[in-house]
């Protein structure tokens, strides 16, 4: 069976980084691009970031710089989460200069989508500012996408305003075009990354893993206060895992849109299972995820990684 073929979108950061390590590793996959986004921190340091782990990591995927800003709004970044870098907590070799793209990502992401044979899968990890501009910009690749497979929105409350999440609320005019655009979407929730935690045992046995489980664990030890006791929340990697073991997630079909306007819910996810607002339905919602299988195969994973 060919590997699936995948654009990642992302803002490296911490739980960016642990779904990215895991993604390249997995043989049904072929990351053909890593496009940058401004979110967790500023786009130099997230290029950077996703240069110094490929690098650690030896692949040779390409990384293009992606959007610097928000379509219509002002940067606030997560460096209360993610340190001032976005990836504290570990030490990275130089990054290979050489893997970034002279193009940016909407330029990149636009010829790997008319340049593959077949549809190609889009995993957003962060804003999604480069993906409204691509199709918005080249409309005609919607075609080529077999679906985005986005970490953002909530169906219950946020974690950057009372309803919004980051992903979303950082950019909620490109949230909104994304979900209107008519390309088949999977939502992972905050709500989902909450329930799929990893323990301070789990980060232990990564560290007796070798040097990408050890790399993984001194991330999280770092990540949003480095509250490991209360478990680590697995964002990002819950995405990841929805790419590679859609069989842990149970999903249902809804309407999403995004507030755009309110002070009170800015970045809010509208998530219509029942017909309320009779609109057609636009994604699949994760509701739901086996904990325990999560956190095991994410584990067996992430220390099976070579470096």
């Amino acid at each position: 069976m060919k590997p699936r073929i995948v654009i990642i979108d992302t803002d490296p950061g911490i739980d960016d980084a642990a779904a990215i390590a895991v993604m390249l590793s997995e043989p049904s996959v072929d990351v053909r691009l890593i496009a940058s986004v401004s979110g967790n921190v500023g786009i130099e340091h997230t290029t950077n970031n996703a240069l110094k782990l490929l690098t650690f990591l030896k692949k040779d995927v390409p990384v293009a710089k992606g959007a610097a800003a928000p379509l219509l709004r002002d940067n606030r970044f997560a460096t209360n989460a993610h340190g001032q870098s976005g990836m504290g907590g570990f030490e990275f070799p130089e990054p290979k200069k050489e893997l970034l793209l002279e193009e940016n990502a909407v330029l990149s992401e636009y010829r790997i989508l008319k340049e593959a044979g077949e549809k190609v899968t889009i995993l957003t990890l962060g804003p999604l500012t480069n993906i409204a501009l691509l199709i918005q910009t080249f409309p005609e690749v919607k075609e080529k996408i077999e679906e985005i497979i986005m970490m953002g929105g909530s169906t219950e409350r946020g974690n950057i305003g009372i309803y919004g999440e980051f992903n979303v609320t950082i950019d909620p005019e490109a949230a909104k075009i994304v979900f209107r655009s008519g390309i088949p979407i999977t939502m992972v929730g905050l709500d989902i990354g909450r329930k799929a935690r990893l323990t301070a045992e789990d980060l232990e046995e990564l560290e007796k893993s070798g040097e990408a489980g050890t790399m993984i664990s001194s991330l999280f030890r770092s990540y949003d206060g480095g509250h490991v006791e209360e478990g680590v929340k697995m964002y990002d990697p819950s995405a990841a895992m929805y790419l590679m073991e859609p069989e842990l997630f149970e999903t249902k079909e809804a309407f999403v849109d995004v507030e755009i306007s309110s002070p009170l819910t800015i970045g809010a996810t509208v998530v219509d299972y029942d017909g309320t607002l009779s609109e057609t339905k636009n994604a699949a919602v994760c509701v739901d995820v086996d904990v325990e299988c999560f956190r095991r195969r994410y584990v067996e994973r992430a220390a099976n990684i070579k470096c």
